[in-house]
Formats: C-alpha cells, structure tokens, sequence
C-alpha cells in the first residue's frame, strides 16, 4: 500500500503531526479493505509524478 500512496497526488504531508496521510476521506468500510486487501487498487489512485504530466503536454 506505501508504495502506491507514496507516487499519490493525494498523499499530503501534515506538518502538525509531521507524518504523512491520505487526503481522501475514506469511509470506515472502505478503508479496511483496502488495508486487508493487498491487491486492491485505490480508486481515488492520482499519479503525483509531475514529469509524466508535462510529458503529456509536448
């Protein structure tokens, strides 16, 4: 799962807390699948990689 949220767009930084989080508002049921499951997919997945977007663009 860190591996994925680590390239997320939606994987902020909280400074308070100094640690990492999703900023996606995941239901209760949800979130345990996700965790329980390691071949699940995130749906709410948004590349970071700002590279690959502006490859798009040339």
């Amino acid at each position: 799962m860190s591996n994925q949220c680590d390239m997320c767009a939606n994987y902020a930084y909280d400074e308070e807390y100094d640690e990492y989080y999703c900023a996606i508002d995941l239901d209760e049921d949800e979130y345990y699948r996700y965790i329980s499951d390691r071949s699940a997919v995130c749906p709410y997945f948004k590349n970071g990689d700002e590279y690959a977007v502006v490859k798009h663009q040339m």
